[in-house]
């Protein structure tokens, strides 16, 4: 079966579980996998880095804007997620991709800045933030790398584009920092964002959600195993919950019109582009029918899938 094959099949194959409201954010929780499961051989970032066998750092003393080098240094794999925050060093950077880093390896990843106004050493070594970059950021940025891929065979974002998008977000929501950082538009909303990672707890059997604001579908995320979206999904959840709460406007939710069935239906029409992981495995690209996506396929299997509304 071909990677783009084994995406197709595990989307296609899973089923939806009980829809919950909070506010204008509907998830549709996607069911598939099973509790009772041995979990993962990987590890996702923030056990890795909590165990002491991963180390993520500047690629050099000089350091370089749109890449950071991950040190495995345990027998596991190490699992980052397209969007993931890494604070500290010289500044805060999110992950272009979704990574599987293989153990007792080094490898460089791609990445972009989420704080433009810092270039100096805040630690030698990034700890993981709490949360992913706001889905709006994620879905352009994605679309950006993907072109990349397939116009040089690079993983590069347009920085300038990424920069922008936090600065209108952050102008939005009244949120203000000496240098630009992301973060301090989530640090503004820390408690209400709490309370949709609350509302939002997973269910059994989850491995993944679809997400609508205001009424609309805002994206899909899927993961191998409830075991990892269990330890993601609160970062994912922030992740849509910043848009959700910043397309409010205070206003009343819109009624949810989206069909989740329809949504994952048209995936199977996409065109897929298939290349070489950084790191384990194959990066699957999708594109077509109003949608984009990109998917991690290592180990025989889909690790990750992320696809975003055009």
């Amino acid at each position: 079966m071909t990677p783009a094959q084994v995406v197709v099949d595990a989307i296609q194959s899973r089923s939806f579980g009980p829809v919950k409201t909070f506010q204008n954010l509907t998830v549709v929780p996607i069911l598939g996998g099973a509790e009772s499961a041995p979990p993962p051989e990987y590890l996702t970032l923030d056990e890795a880095l909590a165990a002491g066998t991963v180390e993520v750092t500047e690629v050099s003393e000089a350091g370089s804007v749109p890449e950071l080098k991950v040190a495995v240094k345990g027998d596991a794999p190490v699992l980052l997620i397209d969007g993931e925050e890494l604070i500290g060093a010289k500044q805060n950077r999110v992950l272009n991709l979704t990574i599987l880093a293989p153990a007792g390896q080094t490898t460089v990843i791609p990445v972009s800045c989420v704080e433009s106004g810092r270039w100096r050493r805040a630690s030698k070594k990034f700890a993981s933030a709490p949360r992913a970059q706001f889905a709006e950021g994620r879905a352009a940025k994605m679309k950006q790398v993907t072109a990349s891929m397939r116009r040089d065979n690079r993983r590069r974002s347009d920085q300038t584009a990424v920069w922008n998008l936090i600065d209108a977000k952050a102008v939005r929501l009244e949120a203000h920092s000496d240098t630009s950082a992301m973060a301090a538009v989530f640090d503004k909303f820390d408690a209400p964002l709490d309370e949709f990672v609350r509302t939002f707890e997973p269910v059994s059997n989850q491995i993944g959600a679809m997400f609508i604001i205001n009424g609309a579908p805002a994206g899909l995320e899927l993961f191998d195993a409830p075991s990892t979206w269990r330890k993601l999904a609160p970062k994912l959840v922030r992740s849509y919950a910043i848009d959700a709460l910043d397309k409010a406007r205070g206003g009343e939710a819109s009624p949810n019109t989206s069909n989740p069935d329809a949504f994952k239906d048209l995936i199977a029409s996409t065109v897929a582009s298939v290349f070489p992981a950084t790191g384990e495995g194959e990066d699957v690209r999708l594109s077509g029918q109003g949608l984009q996506g990109a998917a991690l396929v290592a180990r025989g299997r889909m690790i990750h899938a992320t696809v975003f509304p055009n």
